[in-house]
């Protein structure tokens, strides 16, 4: 759907691209913990693991985004806590399904609340369903050991605060 002669809408997720190589993306993303260990996605494609979650289509809510991403990747209908983190996340990809381009992410990070069990029902796949991600529970106090994003991870789960933090990274 084009939006004007300089960007395109992608599918119906809030997320555009404009001509000279910028993209934005609006996302719902969650924090599931059991036993000491964050969840994280990873694929074949990609050299890193990145949080569970995904675009927020339009007319959906962040909430209602990342209940049906955590489902979608997880295969467990794991219940939102609370709103634990928004993150302004500005990068640039030299690699990838980004490759080239300019990237601002506005992400909202849901702590879930724990099922007491690690055990998940994944098919998930990503890049238009052709890649199958894999999910990995990484030990929190060994976060530093894995190319792992967002990094901010490393150290706020450690110590997670009982109010949202807003958090800016450039990169």
């Amino acid at each position: 759907m084009k939006i004007s002669n300089s960007i395109e809408m992608i599918n119906s997720d809030v997320c555009f691209q404009t001509g000279d190589c910028r993209r934005f993306r609006l996302r719902a993303a969650a924090i599931i913990i059991e036993d000491g260990c964050v969840l994280f996605a990873g694929n074949d494609s990609e050299k890193y693991y990145y949080s569970i979650g995904g675009a927020i289509e339009l007319g959906e809510t962040a909430e209602s985004a990342v209940l049906r991403e955590v489902l979608e990747e997880t295969g467990v209908p794991y219940e939102i806590d609370r709103l634990a983190f928004i993150q302004e996340n500005f990068f640039r990809r030299d690699d990838g399904m980004l490759n080239g381009l300019a990237c601002h992410e506005i992400t909202f990070y849901f702590l879930m609340k724990p099922c007491g069990t690690r055990e998940l029902n994944s098919n998930s796949k990503t890049l238009n369903d052709t890649i199958p991600e894999h999910m990995y529970w990484l030990p929190i106090d060994k976060m530093s050991e894995y190319e792992a994003y967002p990094k901010f991870f490393r150290e706020k789960l450690k110590d997670l605060k009982p109010y949202v933090e807003h958090i800016v990274t450039i990169q």
